[in-house]
């Protein structure tokens, strides 16, 4: 794996040499994970104009405190004594001495302070700002980081399973949830890849919505999101559910609306399609049916070792897919008082060639009456 770190560091040096940039500072933990290997607590990563200058800079850390992920062996340590401050401006420091002249740093993961402290250490550093450069790099996934998003899905797929052959009548969202959380971990995920989402009767249907105290009745929608983070790389499912009895009309005729929409979501994922293109595909189905202003804002976003990543699949996104980008498509409906339907799914971008979109979530999208 040393090589596919040192490669990804390589794209990185290559876009900050064309922006004018000697040296870049990565702060944000994703991104010091994606071009490390690892991100240690407070750590931050140096990458220089040539490969044998790229430092990871990290506080001093207790004995035994847990690293996240596994740090590239052939890349340069250092870990600073206690008391020596903060490690991006011992990195800044170490940047300006090896003569550099400008320092693309990621502006967007800095607090002011942190930014002016930079400026302070380092005056005759040029800051420049390395924006999204390393996301993007992000996007395109590679066959290993996408057999860890499988393992992911295949957990999650596991813990949402189970919950369904248990009694639902009685409890509460909230103790569903940590059920959930607890199952994933049984079937070995590092831990929830997100709070996980339980909504019940009116609650069901809404996009993030927190688990409460309400218990699961029967007749309630019953909607579940949930996904497991493995090795660092997080999925996404969500499904919605009839308990005790069959449904009514009014909960099959919505059930069905959302499900048209997320299969012709999951239909236009095809390399070349425009972010928007995606989401105007979902989004026209539950327009024309009235539901324009109960609709989620969004249909879809990428995921990987963040969960909601880029492309964001919404109607003022901009950029087109590529092959090997996982992403979800996650249409939902609302109505408020009565509840609602999401259906969501973890795809990966495949040319048609390849049989198109990879369903990574596999578990049932039939209305089941639990």
């Amino acid at each position: 794996m040393s090589q596919v770190y040192a490669d990804r560091r390589v794209r990185l040096r290559d876009r900050c040499a064309a922006a004018g940039s000697a040296a870049a500072l990565v702060s944000r933990p994703a991104n010091v994970r994606y071009l490390a290997g690892g991100a240690p607590p407070g750590a931050v990563l140096l990458v220089g104009p040539d490969p044998g200058t790229d430092l990871l800079l990290r506080p001093a850390a207790e004995e035994g405190e847990p690293l996240d992920g596994r740090l590239d062996e052939l890349l340069r340590q250092q870990q600073l004594p206690l008391g020596a401050g903060d490690p991006a401006v011992a990195a800044a420091e170490l940047a300006r001495r090896a003569g550099a002249d400008g320092l693309a740093v990621e502006e967007h993961d800095l607090t002011v302070a942190r930014y002016r402290s930079l400026g302070a250490a380092a005056p005759q550093l040029r800051l420049a700002d390395l924006a999204c450069s390393v996301e993007q790099l992000r996007v395109v996934k590679d066959e290993d980081e996408i057999a860890c998003l499988r393992i992911a899905a295949e957990i999650a797929d596991q813990a949402l399973g189970e919950l369904l052959e248990s009694i639902l009548v009685g409890r509460t969202e909230r103790h569903l949830a940590l059920e959930l959380e607890r199952r994933l971990v049984d079937h070995g995920a590092d831990g929830a890849a997100f709070p996980t989402s339980v909504a019940t009767g009116p609650h069901s249907g809404r996009r993030g919505h927190r688990p409460t105290d309400r218990r699961v009745e029967e007749g309630d929608f019953l909607s579940v999101c949930l996904g497991a983070d493995y090795r660092g790389y997080r999925c996404e499912i969500g499904r919605t559910f009839v308990i005790g009895t069959a449904p009514a009309d009014w909960q099959i005729e919505l059930y069905e609306l959302v499900f048209a929409a997320q299969r012709a979501g999951r239909e236009s994922l095809v390399p070349g399609a425009g972010y928007r293109d995606v989401d105007r595909a979902a989004r026209q189905i539950l327009d024309s049916a009235g539901h324009a202003e109960t609709a989620a804002p969004l249909t879809g976003h990428g995921v990987g070792l963040e969960i909601d990543e880029d492309p964001q699949l919404s109607p003022s996104a901009m950029g087109k897919l590529d092959a090997c980008v996982p992403v979800t498509v996650e249409p939902g409906v609302h109505l408020p008082g009565r509840g609602g339907v999401r259906i969501d799914d973890t795809l990966v971008v495949r040319q048609e060639a390849d049989g198109g979109p990879e369903l990574l979530t596999i578990t049932t999208k039939e209305l089941l009456a639990l």
